[in-house]
């Protein structure tokens, strides 16, 4: 079986209702096909690269399906042309490897990157300081001391030579 996932953008004026019957028009469309839905998901409400018919945002849906024939597709992507609740779409074939990635995003091995945090940063975090308020990361270096000088003692005057005398 050949595996597919359709991207569409639905118009965000609908009402909610309106969107999620589009949504699932689509959905239906393909098992209507013989087809075997894997995941749909719902990415809802982001901002668009450019606008499209004078929007600047739409609802995000994506449908990954496994399918024996490809004929379905022609009759759905025919569809989504005709429909003006659909902003844009893409059909894409996925390899193995999209598979595999998909599976893992689903599972929640990717996209989740968690921060490893030093002790250190923790204890600067915790006092109110960041890497942007230190003017160096490194601690300062003193300047070196000058020696002091020693006061003399009553010995070392008594023993030094008198030149007055």
């Amino acid at each position: 079986m050949k595996q597919y996932e359709v991207t569409f953008i639905v118009d965000p004026v609908l009402s909610g209702d309106e969107i999620k019957a589009t949504a699932n028009a689509y959905v239906d469309m393909i098992k209507g096909g013989d087809a075997n839905i894997v995941h749909v998901d719902e990415m809802g409400l982001r901002q668009l690269a450019y606008q499209i018919n004078k929007r600047s945002s739409g609802i995000y849906y994506c449908i990954e399906f496994q399918i024996e024939k490809g004929g379905l597709i022609n009759e759905y992507e025919l569809a989504m042309r005709r429909d003006d609740r659909i902003l844009r779409f893409l059909t894409v074939r996925l390899e193995k490897y999209g598979i595999k990635y998909n599976e893992d995003k689903r599972n929640g091995l990717i996209g989740k990157a968690k921060k490893i945090v030093r002790k250190e940063e923790k204890a600067d975090n915790k006092r109110g300081r960041n890497d942007r308020n230190r003017n160096n990361s490194r601690p300062k270096k003193e300047a070196p001391k000058a020696d002091a000088p020693k006061p003399e003692t009553a010995e070392a005057t008594a023993e030094a030579p008198k030149a007055e005398e």
